[in-house]
């Protein structure tokens, strides 16, 4: 029976009146039931074993940093009694603070000293010391340059993710109110965006008509982005404040709704919604503090936001200005996924594990970007690829800058790793297509080196690059994807008949809405681009054959039949390694010589330290060294001989056909 009686008082929440007042059905109630009863089952609630551990380490943490604050206190010659009042407070936030955080997720949190005690030298070098110092502190990771700074590190196995802020008072209170506009005197922008996170928190539970219903709903929405792949901030999609703000905005359009309900509902809106007018809770605050607030009528920075998601307190930002074209279109396909799926489930002829089917990434583009990032040990790994992940969403952008829109990103916000490689490895993929309408022309292609070449130079810039830290970027097909991708190493998982459908449905529409092909006209297939086996992390595996002349610096000359199996290096700093056990009179180990590799027709002459050739009408020089082993025979017995040679070239291949 559907009940139409206002459940609560008729108070506005947010800028806007309610959509609707109406309460739940029968079906609404018994649809409630079943997703609690799902969100339990896939285990998005911590146990009570989990919970009390992260209230003691909290304790601890909240110990160190008040005996870290007596010290500096001590060490700066204030009196006894400043030392004995000295203290500092520590403050959860994001989804720890809104109560939907789940098993093994982090703890952010916040420290807020006194004014003497300071974030560059006393946080990041004198904490950090007494940090590093400690056996329950592991995976200790300064990021002092970061957006918000931070220090990340896990406590007795637990993530904690911790920002330090220094206010303008000489002792703060166990007391203090975060959320009075008071801390926010005479402190950086980087302090303000280090409180800004417990102030938004604060905010968010504040203007919910039901608190309850709003944590049921976010633990939902946040599961699907994750299993839907638009679960990242730093990817460019969005990360768990934009998620929290738009579904408590679901919930001031919907005040008597219960969790089923605003999952639809949540769907239904954002499908319809119209970008970029902005997402606010309530009416943005102005104060006299100088401090910028989003405001595209008088900031031409804002105008360019694509999807604006508004944070509640003083100064409101856009906290979702990561969003790119590219981003805002896969989201958009996601939220129309969804209230698809709501939508059949509302009419009985769907249940609540079809919403939360993984996204098949790997069967829903024919060309992708592969970028391989690799370092010498684990802890150089982690930095590196914190580093490199934030530098992603800069590639997206550019692709999209460069190919004038025409060329879209999908950007995945999943990382993998190949067992089988010695080095420490990770690797990040990028689907890419041909914008929706576009004139498809007869072999025409983006070229994208130049700004793959632009990429890799800015990540390279990285202040704490040490050498073994190394990145790849690689155009593959759907078929080229590596096996270490997919769940237990296999391509063709079975899936249920259930996802099975929505998959078919999924990638028929897309090929029908994009209306995308691709061009291989036989005269100019790049098989070279096109490898069936990846064994390492090289970005562009090259098969040749063919008579090939070769002259060494010893001045023997000897044709020879050899095959590029594969493609190495960095930048333009290439390494050719012949990979065989014939024997060389030469006089060095080494041969330095120049090449220029003719990627279209997969062959590379070596004649005398030079060759020439075009790579897609372009000169290029590349440098190659040839390792020579075993060098007791005479070059003349390489005639006939087939050789492996492994290469690595400076993005070559890198123009796709969409």
């Amino acid at each position: 029976m559907v009940t139409s009686e206002v459940l609560c008082p008729p108070r506005q929440h947010g800028v806007t009146k309610p959509l609707s007042l109406a309460g739940p059905s029968d079906a609404d109630l018994l649809r409630t039931k079943k997703l609690n009863k799902f969100l339990v089952d896939a285990g998005l609630y911590e146990s009570k074993e989990e919970t009390a551990k992260r209230e003691e380490v909290l304790g601890r943490i909240k110990q160190i940093v008040v005996d870290w604050v007596k010290q500096l206190t001590r060490l700066r010659g204030y009196t006894d009694q400043m030392v004995e009042d000295a203290n500092a407070v520590v403050y959860t936030f994001g989804s720890y603070r809104l109560g939907v955080h789940g098993p093994g997720a982090d703890i952010d949190t916040l420290c807020i000293g006194p004014s003497y005690v300071n974030r560059d030298q006393d946080f990041f070098f004198v904490l950090h010391d007494i940090l590093s110092g400690m056996e329950e502190v592991t995976e200790l990771q300064p990021i002092p340059d970061a957006h918000v700074p931070v220090m990340k590190f896990k406590f007795d196995g637990i993530s904690i993710d911790l920002l330090y802020a220094s206010i303008s008072l000489l002792v703060v209170p166990d007391n203090l109110d975060i959320s009075d506009v008071s801390v926010l005197y005479d402190v950086d922008e980087p302090t303000v965006r280090s409180l800004n996170g417990c102030r938004v928190a604060d905010q968010i539970l504040k203007h919910v008509p039901n608190v309850e219903h709003f944590r049921t709903t976010l633990r939902c929405l946040k599961f699907w982005a994750k299993q839907r792949g638009v679960y990242s901030n730093v990817t460019g999609f969005l990360g768990g404040v934009n998620w929290a703000l738009l579904v408590a905005r679901i919930c001031q359009f919907y005040p008597n709704a219960i969790p089923s309900m605003l999952v639809s509902r949540f769907f239904r809106v954002y499908t319809q919604w119209r970008w970029p007018n902005p997402v606010m809770l309530c009416a943005k605050e102005e104060e006299e503090l100088g401090f910028a607030v989003w405001d595209p009528r008088r900031n031409p920075k804002d105008r360019t936001h694509h999807m604006p998601i508004i944070t509640p307190a003083y100064p409101c930002m856009n906290s979702s200005y990561n969003v790119s074209t590219s981003t805002l279109r896969v989201m958009t396909e996601q939220f129309q996924f969804g209230n698809r799926i709501c939508e059949a489930i509302e009419l009985n002829k769907a249940q609540w594990p079809a919403l939360f089917e993984p996204y098949m990434f790997f069967e829903s583009y024919r060309n992708y970007l592969q970028v391989d990032i690799v370092a010498a040990n684990t802890d150089d790994l982690r930095s590196w690829k914190g580093w490199v992940e934030s530098r992603l969403r800069q590639l997206t952008l550019m692709i999209e800058r460069d190919t004038l829109g025409k060329l879209q990103c999908h950007p995945y916000p999943h990382e993998y790793s190949d067992p089988s490689k010695q080095c420490s490895h990770s690797a990040f993929f990028m689907g890419l297509q041909r914008k929706q309408g576009e004139v498809v022309l007869e072999g025409q292609q983006f070229d994208i080196r130049g700004t793959v070449d632009e990429f890799r130079h800015s990540v390279n810039m990285y202040a704490f690059w040490v050498p073994g830290m190394e990145i790849y970027v690689s155009h593959v097909r759907r078929r080229q994807i590596p096996l270490y991708v997919f769940p237990n190493g296999h391509k063709h998982a079975l899936l249920s008949k259930q996802s099975s459908q929505h998959l078919s449905e999924e990638v028929s529409r897309k090929r029908k809405d994009n209306g995308t092909r691709v061009e291989q006209n036989e005269r100019h297939k790049r098989k070279s681009l096109s490898p069936q086996n990846r064994d390492s992390v090289s970005p562009v595996i090259v098969h040749s054959h063919g008579i090939q002349e070769s002259k060494l610096e010893n001045g023997c000359g000897n044709s020879q039949v050899f095959e590029v199996v594969e493609v190495n290096g960095v930048g333009t700093r290439i390494f050719l390694i012949f990979d065989f056990r014939l024997c060389f009179n030469v006089v060095k180990p080494k041969v330095e010589v120049e090449m220029v590799l003719n990627s279209r027709t997969q062959a590379a002459d070596v004649e005398q330290r030079t060759v020439g050739s075009d790579v897609n009408g372009l000169k290029k020089k590349i440098k190659v060294h040839v390792l020579v082993e075993n060098r007791s025979q005479k070059l003349c017995k390489l005639v006939g001989r087939k050789l492996k040679v492994v290469l690595s070239v400076d993005c070559l291949g890198l123009a796709v056909s969409v």
